[in-house]
């Protein structure tokens, strides 16, 4: 598992107007990296563009996707980070059907947010159709820094929406 930590400058309000700390993590697979780490680094950019960003950005590798629900729901339950992201390209080929794969990752992703009270977006492609071809391969790098984006977008909005609502310290 690889981690490293970013320092943000701002905080976000919780539910009282103080300011808190945001600590987000992001998993991602190692499966096709050189494809995959653009959605990272999409996602480190918005969260340094944006006017609000997390305090901390920790980031985690696993091998594939089909690891990223388990190390989300360990995260989660640490009590340690207030948003997470996956990361991912579940494609056709391989040992196991692309569908198994694909509707495994994301509800696994969806029970963990809803077990945990933890919000955890994704970013884990799953294509119908993917090639190990030149024109494929920079379709999909240039695809994660917009789904990237999106994740990163989603994570801050969720979080300032959900510090507002009453209940649970956000």
């Amino acid at each position: 598992m690889n981690q490293t930590t970013k320092q943000f400058p701002t905080q976000y309000g919780d539910t009282q107007g103080h300011k808190k700390s945001a600590r987000v993590a992001v998993i991602s697979s190692s499966w096709h990296r050189d494809i995959v780490a653009n959605g990272t680094a999409a996602i480190r950019a918005e969260l340094r563009r944006t006017s609000s960003p997390p305090d901390e950005l920790d980031h985690f590798e696993v091998p594939g996707a089909f690891e990223i629900p388990l190390h989300a729901k360990r995260l989660a339950a640490s009590g340690a980070y207030d948003a997470i992201i996956a990361c991912g390209l579940v494609v056709n080929g391989g040992i196991y059907r692309h569908e198994f794969v694909a509707s495994a990752v994301i509800d696994g992703l969806m029970r963990v947010q809803l077990e945990t009270d933890i919000p955890v977006f994704s970013a884990v492609l799953t294509p119908w159709d993917f090639h190990e071809h030149e024109e494929h391969r920079q379709f999909f790098s240039q695809h994660f820094v917009k789904k990237g984006t999106e994740a990163a977008q989603a994570c801050i909005e969720t979080l300032a929406s959900l510090s507002k609502l009453p209940g649970r310290d956000c």
